[in-house]
């Protein structure tokens, strides 16, 4: 009986411990993906008001990440490169 429950106490411990470790790079993994939408919907609209000035921004992979890893300063780096590059 003492067994049992030894067993059971260090399986609790086995999975809090590996809930513990996996669940902090599923929380930026998770941020990264979210931002990467809300930066692909802000180069979609980026190009949307600069359709009028003639401005366009790609909407792709790489431009997509720079946004969800820098947020908004990502997004205004891409318009100054695109500004400056032509």
């Amino acid at each position: 009986m003492d067994t049992n429950l030894l067993t059971y106490l260090a399986c609790i411990c086995f999975i809090f411990i590996f809930g513990r470790i996996f669940i902090l790079p599923l929380k930026k993994i998770f941020k990264l993906v979210i931002n990467s939408i809300l930066g692909g919907i802000t180069i979609f609209l980026i190009n949307l008001v600069g359709g009028t000035f003639g401005f366009h921004i790609g909407l792709n992979f790489f431009t997509s990440i720079v946004i969800g890893l820098l947020g908004l300063p990502g997004s205004v780096c891409l318009v100054v490169v695109k500004l400056l590059i032509g």
